[in-house]
């Protein structure tokens, strides 16, 4: 299976840039989606977090406080590595087993901290989003409600553009519109599914 890492700061895109992936009949398969279904009530990795940080982060329901959580980890870098030593090495092996499985011509895995991740995946190839820092902040102000002091905190905390620029095989520029943004995935749609070819013939 020929897989391609899919990252990008935070409010850069990499959902809308997924989501023409999945429409052009791709399997993608997404390290949020999975941590959202880790942290489940009673799930091991919700035991193991509730443990770490108490239950003070936890609702009325019992579910997990996530807002009040990603405000932790974006404030605290010790938490913020106590939760990726609960997460990650799980996310890893999820999203390797779900793509072993993929029937598309090549699949997509979306992970958010792959420039910051000490985990190596299995790729073939790496897609970076990137956006302009303007862009970015007011996305993820508009979209999250954060003020621009914690907007900026949170994006401050991930890789630079230059570390992720430097792991890319390949970059969408995320600046000038839906439209824009939606003929660079189709292109690269196009490039990924020769390449996955090329591997193809080379592994039999």
């Amino acid at each position: 299976m020929f897989r391609v890492g899919l990252t990008g700061g935070i409010a850069s895109g990499k959902t809308t840039v997924c989501r023409y992936f999945t429409e052009l009949g791709i399997d993608v398969f997404d390290a949020d989606d999975i941590a959202r279904e880790l942290v489940q009530i009673d799930t091991l990795c919700y035991q193991q977090i509730v443990g770490q940080f108490g239950s003070s982060f936890l609702l009325s329901d019992r579910s997990l406080d996530r807002p009040q959580l990603r405000a932790l980890i974006f404030s605290d870098a010790q938490a913020k590595q106590s939760l990726e030593a609960i997460l990650h090495p799980v996310i890893h092996a999820e999203l390797v087993a779900k793509s072993a499985l993929s029937q598309s011509a090549y699949c997509i895995l979306a992970i958010p901290l792959l420039a910051e991740s000490k985990i190596v995946y299995p790729l073939n190839h790496v897609l970076v989003i990137k956006t302009s820092p303007e862009l970015q902040l007011q996305r993820l102000c508009k979209r999250d409600g954060f003020s621009t002091e914690t907007a900026q905190a949170m994006i401050n905390q991930q890789s630079s553009s230059a570390d992720k620029a430097a792991i890319a095989n390949d970059i969408i520029h995320n600046n000038l519109g839906l439209d824009t943004l939606k003929d660079q995935a189709c292109r690269l749609h196009q490039h990924y599914l020769q390449l996955a070819k090329q591997a193809a013939v080379v592994a039999s």
